[in-house]
């Protein structure tokens, strides 16, 4: 039986791409209220768990529960998706996607749906541009729709797959502060990254390589390890496929 004080738990899963082994018999949880960085090379199958956990794929082995349950259409409620190519709509505003996902996701009552729509592309400081058509944006600001779009239901876990990729550095720390005043309201989030910098923000990581998981911990306990004065989380990763490659793991 899952523990539901874990927003994600994952045991033992596997996933086949044909022949390709994208997961191998992976296991990690991940705690309410905190955010949780996916880390590791292009390949190494966090987008996979991603979209396992986000019931697009079904796994070939193992179990996976999200706040206890497993994913699917039935509770797809229950999670903010932002997938790393956005899902926007190009013909329509700003206003009229993130409504949309806000019907996608149940939100039925006019009312409340306008003004959670409203409330939410305030929040990502898109108020201004509520009438504009997403072809006519920037992109960091159709990554901050994308987020918007994710948010509006008040999920109570958010998968983000690489949510910071091509932002300037301002951009980058107002979705991080966001980002940290959600854990302090109880939102899990999982972020999937190739960069340092998002992982550093996190308050928990697995490394991945090769569809497993070679390490977690918080940044500083992973730095650590590595047992070298200024060990950054690169440095960290490295210590950890080399003992993963020489079987100390």
């Amino acid at each position: 039986m899952a523990d539901v004080n874990f927003a994600v738990d994952v045991k033992d899963t596997s996933f086949l791409y044909g022949k390709l082994k994208a997961l191998d018999n992976l296991s990690l949880q991940v705690p309410q209220g905190l955010s949780f960085g996916l880390l590791g090379p292009n390949g190494a199958g966090k987008t996979t768990l991603i979209r396992i956990l986000v019931g697009l794929l079904q796994p070939s082995a193992g179990d996976v529960k999200i706040m206890g349950q497993a994913p699917g259409r039935q509770n797809a409620y229950l999670i903010g998706y932002m997938p790393q190519q956005h899902s926007l709509y190009n013909e329509i505003s700003v206003l009229q996607n993130v409504d949309f996902f806000a019907r996608i996701y149940g939100l039925k009552d006019k009312q409340e749906r306008a003004a959670r729509v409203a409330e939410t592309i305030k929040l990502v400081n898109l108020w201004e541009r509520r009438n504009d058509g997403i072809s006519k944006l920037s992109g960091g600001m159709k990554q901050r729709v994308s987020l918007a779009c994710a948010i509006v239901h008040q999920p109570p876990l958010l998968l983000l797959d690489e949510p910071t990729v091509g932002l300037d550095p301002e951009l980058r720390a107002n979705f991080w502060q966001h980002f940290k005043n959600l854990n302090q309201q109880g939102v899990a989030i999982i972020i999937s990254s190739h960069t340092m910098d998002d992982a550093a923000h996190c308050d928990k990581l697995a490394f991945i390589r090769g569809g497993k998981v070679i390490a977690t911990g918080a940044p500083g306990d992973l730095t650590c390890v590595v047992g070298a004065p200024g060990a950054n989380l690169e440095d960290a990763f490295l210590y950890f496929v080399r003992r993963e490659g020489s079987g100390n793991a």
